[in-house]
């Protein structure tokens, strides 16, 4: 439609501007669909609770249930059921906030809007616009559907949601004839839910609902695939591993039974009770709730996470997609230079000798509202310029009052009033520069005119400078009034230099980034000088070639950008479907990726990230919804705060799956080892059970909970595909699950010493559990000793520890429990025995961390 002449478009849509449409031509193109946006049903609670459960980990546990409940293991089937449940129910409430972009992207519709009907200019629900209608656009209305634009008179529109682009474009009623033109360059077009920001305009509807450009972003949002995160990957391997595990011991064992000729039945009770063994029961409900409680240390850091996964995933970013509007810089236009007097200076360097300058560009001024600027973004930033000597809007007009004007058009690029300024009528006109200088005669040097012809390449050479620095340059004259001829015969006064600018903190956190291995790609609908100089003044981008532009990835295919990704840092006057064109591309490269953004335009690229990021107080509704995680003080630098917490909480997630799987493996190789050499069973189902859901449960808890280290952002991010064994932790896991196992069997054959099995498995018992709530102190940290990582500073795992050898005291000690858990009580010598065995744990870890650091020191 932009390529077309506006005639054309009228006959085309059958249509005119007189009388817009006859009742019968809306009746019949109602058909079509209503102008609003739709979505997919919203998934039922039934659905939302089996999304818990599907996952393998809980396969296996059902499985495990099931078993028990057949063999009339009952205590242990409800136990594990109730484990289930607990851990779907905690997951559930967190990420409960239902899927909500769409009905957000319906609220940025405005409820009615000007249209001619049958000759009559009337107010209509925007639902009930069709294709041909004629709308009327005045400064402050929200458009109500994508339109081609047939008249315009000083038509500004801000597109900055869907473009990201901080200016408000002026429009055209002409023709745009360039093929593949970007959205933001569309200048006679206007889109759903941007928003006129000055003069007023007619469009005729060329577009509604879904088929708006709004509309397309709105299903890219509702298509985008959910990714999973690197630790749900990790588990399902896990999963799976134990799930084979557990069936080969099964086998294996029924193979040995026939051998041996034991019952069958009885060893199918043993085989259970192996399978019971090397599923850590209590991990998925530890995972879930060092996860729930990570998201509320997160909300203390500004960040509020809404779906548990992510936190992880942060500490697995390695490249960070930023918006430029509103995330790295402050959504708002600000002066920074200014030539005045034959001098190019910062705009904190004004004086009291720059008044006229200053006053000039404020009175030549139609923004207001004092304290809560409203208007033009250019105009807004020049009234912030006064703020700089302390002036005020309301009072430059009180002491400098306007009596004539000539208002801004697009043709002219300039406007003009004449002011009452000490006591004299002056004529005050800003605009574009080339323009501006073909109205002037003079230029003012310390309050002395002088020609202007041997100025002007020091006044293009200063705009030139300006203009390299990305800056938007604007033009001031003036002189006093001589008739009725305003825009001739001026005198130069200066220029100012305005750009929105980046945030103070952000070049510090892309340092940060730089450091922990993270890159950080800008990706803007602004044009390629103004995305660069702000990208290279907070060091995203050192060159100019690191750019690309929308117009070069609308003409690539996915495939080629995945190949040259890795040569770009800035995206520059981009389209929505290119920012999700460049996430997949890094995403190919095996990249873990975090888009930032605030704007509708951001929605999709947040949705297909690895974690999309929001900002809380400029973010769109549709932009905080579609995202993974909201900065609620719009802070680039949060995120760097929220990706060290991210693995923080990922290597006490590790630490948490090492000490449990390295309890169970004590576990198995005690039971397989009895089993092998024909001893008695030394530990009952309901034993392993109760140490895997209760005993071990609360150090991994605490675990999950450890102080994070200060050395975590120095590190490099970890593979998608790095094991959670790795670095050592398998043969920490492996050597710790055999010793733990031995120690179990020694305490077991202790036990047995005056005949009594009861005996027996109640020493292996109280030893298992024991020394692993002692071993939980070793995993804090796998290569320094526990007295060098600070034994009291996880309190939790103190308090952890203290209450596991109460709980398993009161099991053996008072009679009541001797029934349910099939124990006795011990003598005190039985008791200094167990606690001895289970110290040695400790003694074993701190011998072998300091031999590994004097190998490391070598």
């Amino acid at each position: 439609m932009y390529n077309k002449e506006k005639d054309v478009i009228l006959k085309e849509l059958d249509t005119n501007l007189e009388n817009g449409l006859v009742k019968g031509q809306v009746v019949e193109r109602a058909k079509n669909g209503r102008n609003e946006l739709t979505a997919d049903k919203p998934r039922s609670l039934f659905m939302k609770i089996l999304d818990q459960l599907n996952e393998p980990m809980v396969y296996i546990l059902i499985v495990a249930s099931a078993v028990s409940a057949i063999m009339k293991e009952i205590s242990d089937a409800v136990i594990i059921m109730i484990v289930i449940v607990l851990n779907a129910v905690v997951g559930l409430v967190q990420e409960d906030r239902a899927q909500k972009s769409l009905d957000a992207l319906k609220k940025l519709s405005t409820p009615k809007t000007l249209v001619k009907r049958n000759g009559v200019l009337e107010e209509v629900p925007v639902e009930e616009l069709v294709a041909g209608d004629i709308v009327h656009i005045e400064a402050g209305r929200y458009i109500p559907a994508d339109l081609r634009l047939v008249e315009v008179a000083n038509l500004k529109i801000d597109e900055s949601i869907l473009t990201g682009e901080s200016v408000p474009v002026e429009k055209i009623d002409g023709i745009v004839s360039e093929e593949n033109t970007a959205l933001g360059d569309l200048k006679n077009m206007a889109f759903m839910s941007s928003y006129a920001t000055y003069g007023r305009g007619i469009g005729v509807v060329t577009s509604i609902g879904m088929n708006t450009e709004i509309g397309k972003i709105a299903a890219m949002i509702d298509k985008a695939e959910q990714i999973k995160t690197p630790l749900q990957k990790r588990l399902e391997k896990l999963s799976k591993y134990l799930g084979i595990g557990a069936l080969l011991i099964c086998i294996l064992i029924f193979g040995i039974a026939i051998v041996q000729g034991k019952n069958l039945m009885e060893m199918l009770l043993v085989s259970i009770s192996l399978a019971v063994a090397i599923i850590p029961e209590g991990l998925p409900a530890v995972i879930t709730v060092v996860l729930a409680l990570g998201v509320q240390k997160m909300i203390k850091h500004n960040a509020i996470v809404k779906k548990l996964p992510a936190v992880e995933t942060l500490g697995s970013v390695n490249v960070i997609c930023s918006d430029k509007t509103g995330t790295i810089t402050q959504n708002k236009m600000t002066v920074t230079k200014v030539y005045y007097n034959n001098n190019l200076k910062s705009v904190e360097e004004l004086t009291e000798k720059d008044r006229l300058l200053v006053d000039g560009f404020m009175l030549c001024n139609d923004a207001g509202n004092e304290g809560n600027l409203v208007g033009d973004p250019t105009e807004i930033a020049l009234l912030d310029m006064g703020s700089v000597l302390s002036l005020k809007k309301s009072s430059i007009d009180k002491n400098f009052p306007r009596i004539d004007e000539i208002p801004f058009d697009s043709d002219r690029k300039m406007m003009t009033t004449v002011n009452k300024y000490n006591g004299k009528d002056i004529v005050f006109t800003k605009g574009a520069l080339d323009l501006l200088l073909k109205k002037t005669t003079h230029i003012l040097l310390e309050d002395n005119k002088q020609p202007i012809e041997n100025y002007l390449d020091e006044i293009h050479n200063n705009a030139a400078n300006m203009s390299k620095e990305a800056l938007r340059v604007l033009a001031l004259a003036y002189k006093e009034k001589d008739g009725e001829e305003y825009e001739s015969d001026l005198t130069f006064i200066g220029l100012v230099g305005m750009i929105d600018p980046a945030r103070e903190e952000v070049k510090e956190a892309v340092e940060k980034c730089y450091s922990a291995g993270i890159r950080t790609v800008m990706i803007t609908g602004d044009h390629k000088d103004t995305a660069f100089a702000i990208a290279n003044e907070v060091g995203i981008s050192q060159n100019i070639d690191q750019v690309m532009e929308g117009k070069t990835l609308a003409n690539m295919q996915q495939e080629k950008l995945n190949e040259i990704i890795d040569q770009y840092r800035v995206f520059a006057r981009v389209q929505p479907e290119h920012k999700v064109m460049i996430v997949k591309a890094l995403q190919s490269k095996g990249y873990v990726v975090s888009m930032t953004g605030d704007g509708v335009n951001d929605a999709p690229s947040l949705k297909a990230a690895n974690i999309g990021v929001a900002m809380g107080i400029t973010g769109s509704d549709v932009s905080k919804e579609a995202a993974d995680m909201i900065l609620t003080d719009d802070n680039f630098a949060t995120i760097v705060k929220a990706v060290e917490e991210g693995r923080n909480i990922y290597n006490n997630i590790k630490k948490a799956i090492l000490f449990l799987l390295s309890c169970n493996l004590g576990e198995l190789f005690a039971l397989f080892v009895a089993v092998i050499l024909n001893w008695s069973i030394p530990l009952k189902p309901i034993h392993i059970l109760w140490v895997n859901l209760v005993t071990d449960t609360f150090p991994a808890l605490s675990l999950g909970v450890d102080p994070g280290t200060a050395d975590v952002m120095t590190e490099k991010p970890r593979s998608q595909d790095e094991s959670i064994f790795s670095e050592g932790g398998l043969i920490y896991l492996l050597l710790n699950g055999l010793f733990i196992g031995i120690i179990t069997l020694i305490a077991f054959r202790y036990g047995l010493k005056d005949g009594s099995l009861t005996h027996g498995q109640t020493m292996a018992f109280l030893v298992l559990s024991i020394s692993q709530l002692f071993h939980s102190m070793n995993n804090r940290n796998l290569k320094q000793s526990i007295f060098k990582t600070g034994i009291s500073r996880n309190k939790f795992l103190i308090y952890s520890i203290v209450l596991g050898i109460v709980l398993q005291s009161a099991i053996v000690q008072i009679p009541i429990f001797n029934n349910i858990f099939s124990t006795t009580p011990l003598t005190f010598m039985d008791w200094i025995i167990v606690i001895g065995i289970s110290l040695s744990i400790i003694l074993v870890n701190e011998i072998g961390k300091a031999l590994f650091i004097k190998r490391e020191e070598k």
